[in-house]
């Protein structure tokens, strides 16, 4: 089934654009709110009562709903059609914002925030899967570098805005700008936006659901719960939902293994049999965990270190995060002309030096762990585009929606790796017993520093341009 047939030789470029233009504009907002309330957290703490472990679920609800939901992206968008899924996406994210702006509590406010993230899940799948359908393979680099602004700029550049609201506004107005952006994008969805898309349909596994839910929210909560237990917040023992989620895991791959030969897996695993794929995707878990990492540590050294207030810690993260929507663009249209080797090399060499460099600042002048953030955020932009570009692309058409669910989805476990791996690292190395120190910070930076040494061995592993093109 075809909405318009944007694909026709002689269709207007400008429909493309506006296709693309809206969707982009759309995730944006929404990415925005996976981190626009970490800054929030002190805030809230005082006006609704509640404890920091409690507050975390303002953050790490919103990523364990997105885990469970885009595995489910892979069978919504072969069984409808890119309109339908975007109305419906935005639909359920306005209800969600509209409910965390009348928020009278925590309970509430909370239930907010996992019906923001069930809207948001979508969004990101649809987005690459719409790119990799609408945009010929030669001009994908520069599409998917105005993309990276999504995907690393709007969570880098949440902090900022939420430290500016709070600096003049109520927590709930965080909510109540974004919601008639939220609308106007829906109206304008609903109305305008015509992808083609050959919708077939397939039937859902409810079982394969039901598991992938454990599998993702058990491996994400224990992630999670790692950085808290830390700092001595965790609920329940870490272990426990890792290994019930390790567990569920194991079951999902095999029941997916099983149904793909039919071609009815919920999400099909046959996109790792792509060595391009493999390579690509386990860098972008790597680059994910430095810029999730970084996202966390920062606002923490500055505001319980430092002791800067919330619209400065804002300030300070924002240039990264301009560093790296100035440099998608850019870095697309390089990645169009020599592929991903040349780009994402360096950027891995660029992303491991500026972490060395991180390390040696924490207890600086404040300007150099500016200066030393806008060099990571640059080797991620290096790094970022190319690579989604080459993951997708080295996939069949059949493909595309599962690759693009996989990538979102190990995004997110990615994120909440290292956000359990470096508060854990940091909390346990800091000298006073329950407080965060420099010292702590920097054996965290530390060690994202060691990782990063392995994105460099893992990067001489992407293929030139030449091969690339010729296994797509």
């Amino acid at each position: 089934m075809t909405d318009v047939a944007l694909d026709r030789p002689g269709a207007p470029a400008t429909r493309v654009g506006l296709a693309i233009g809206l969707l982009v504009g759309s995730a944006f907002v929404m990415i925005l709110n996976e981190t626009i309330m970490s800054v929030a957290l002190p805030v809230l703490i005082v006006d609704l009562g509640i404890t920091p472990s409690t507050a975390q679920w303002l953050t790490s609800g919103f990523l364990l709903t997105m885990a469970v939901v885009i595995p489910v992206t892979g069978y919504l968008l072969q069984r409808y059609s890119p309109r339908q899924v975007f109305v419906a996406s935005m639909t359920i994210f306005s209800t969600g914002t509209l409910v965390a702006g009348l928020a009278p509590g925590f309970e509430v406010l909370l239930a907010g925030r996992v019906v923001q993230a069930v809207g948001t899940a979508v969004m990101v799948p649809l987005l690459f899967t719409t790119v990799m359908t609408l945009i010929p393979i030669e001009r994908r680099g520069s599409t998917m570098g105005t993309i990276s602004i999504v995907i690393a700029v709007a969570p880098a550049v949440g902090p900022t805005i939420s430290g500016l609201i709070l600096s003049a506004l109520d927590w709930r107005w965080m909510f109540w700008i974004v919601l008639p952006i939220a609308l106007v994008a829906l109206a304008a969805g609903a109305t305008l936006l015509r992808v083609p898309a050959q919708t077939r349909r397939v039937p859902l596994d409810v079982p394969s659901v039901l598991i992938s839910a454990v599998a993702f929210s058990g491996l994400v909560y224990g992630l999670s719960a790692i950085g808290e237990a830390a700092r001595g917040g965790a609920a329940v023992p870490p272990w426990i939902p890792l290994v019930v989620g390790a567990a569920a895991m194991v079951v999902f791959v095999r029941r997916q293994l099983r149904l793909q030969r039919a071609d009815r897996a919920l999400l099909d695993l046959r996109p790792f049999a792509h060595r391009s794929f493999v390579v690509s995707v386990l860098l972008v878990v790597m680059s994910m965990m430095a810029l999730f990492g970084a996202l966390i540590l920062l606002p923490l050294y500055l505001q319980e270190v430092v002791g800067t207030d919330p619209f400065v810690t804002g300030l300070v993260v924002l240039p990264g995060g301009l560093v790296m929507g100035l440099l998608g663009p850019v870095v697309g249209r390089a990645f169009d002309r020599a592929g991903a080797r040349p780009l994402v090399i360096p950027g891995a060499v660029v992303l491991s030096a500026a972490l060395w460099m991180l390390t040696a600042l924490v207890g600086g002048p404040l300007w150099t762990v500016v200066a030393a953030h806008v060099v990571i955020s640059a080797g991620i932009a290096v790094m970022l585009t190319p690579l989604m570009t080459d993951a997708l692309s080295s996939l069949p058409t059949s493909l595309y929606s599962h690759g693009s669910a996989i990538i979102t989805t190990l995004q997110q476990v990615a994120g909440a790796a290292g956000t359990a791996l470096f508060v854990t690292v940091m909390t346990i190395a800091s000298a006073s017993d329950g407080a965060i120190d420099a010292a702590g910070v920097r054996v965290a930076f530390g060690t994202a520093a060691v990782i990063s040494l392995g994105a460099i061995g893992v990067s001489l592993l992407v293929a030139p341009k030449r091969k690339a093109v010729a296994a797509a």
